[in-house]
């Protein structure tokens, strides 16, 4: 789905990736996370053609983005801006939603159903006006409208800024159910606890260049690649690990809890 060969992207002079090596296959869950400034939202730009590599290549789906109409590469890749005003151009939330489907989706029939679907997903009024929602709403909104067009790989860029941890449960809950149904997606994400729950491999940057590649419950624990890109490990994992053996390999709080029982029921005899 994703390969990066020697892959790199300047920007005013100023390098701002450099030497990526990656293969993401289809189907995979990867997280990419790192400091502010690692360059997370360029790396993301570059798998849907809004950054071209300047160095190495890139290919997404078989086509080279460095040759390859990003009108071409939205035919597999969705994309959530950081910012959902640089995505949201209609004063309804049916018109924004059909304005992506009329263009990607020929049948008129099947576009009306995709777009009762993300409707319901995301519990949307279709008469809404998107550009004077609250923020967390205008995110929802945007991220519903790619959704809708069912794209083979989903980028999304900080996605549950803004959004009560209901609204990030449900959110990520569908990106999950997605994810299941055979998307590829890739999650730029600060938030630790919410890339240990649901990606299956985390990518770790820091100035520019990857260093950490895995699993995120190996990752999460690497000391030495938390320091060099400014990342805490959740609590759970932190809580785990101050208790020792055999506790520091949990991540979950169900799994920790049972263990704490376990450990307890032992010690009483």
């Amino acid at each position: 789905m994703i390969r990066m060969q020697n892959a790199g992207f300047a920007y005013d002079g100023r390098t701002v990736l450099r030497g990526l090596n990656l293969h993401i296959r289809p189907g995979e869950f990867v997280a990419v996370a790192g400091p502010n400034g690692a360059g997370k939202t360029s790396f993301a730009k570059l798998l849907n053609g809004l950054n071209r590599p300047t160095e190495g290549e890139v290919f997404v789906d078989g086509l080279d983005t460095r040759r390859a109409r990003v009108s071409a590469l939205s035919r597999s890749v969705g994309f959530l801006f950081q910012n959902p005003d640089r995505q949201l151009c209609r004063t309804t939330v049916r018109e924004e939603l059909l304005f992506g489907l009329r263009l990607h989706v020929r049948d008129e029939a099947e576009a009306a159903r995709r777009l009762e679907r993300a409707l319901a997903d995301f519990a949307l009024d279709p008469e809404e006006n998107p550009l004077t929602a609250a923020r967390a709403e205008r995110q929802r909104i945007a991220l519903a409208s790619v959704v809708a067009l069912g794209p083979r790989l989903l980028v999304l860029d900080e996605p549950t800024t803004g959004l009560s941890h209901a609204e990030c449960r449900r959110t990520m809950e569908i990106v999950r159910r997605l994810h299941r149904e055979g998307t590829t997606v890739v999650l730029i994400s600060h938030d630790m606890e919410l890339i240990l729950r649901y990606a299956e491999r985390m990518l770790v940057l820091a100035g520019g260049t990857l260093r950490a590649d895995g699993a995120p419950h190996d990752v999460l624990r690497r000391a030495d690649v938390l320091a060099e890109a400014a990342l805490l490990p959740p609590e759970i994992v932190q809580v785990a690990s101050a208790l020792g053996e055999p506790f520091a390999g949990l991540d979950t709080d169900a799994a920790l809890a049972q263990a704490l029982i376990e450990a307890r029921a032992s010690a009483a005899g």
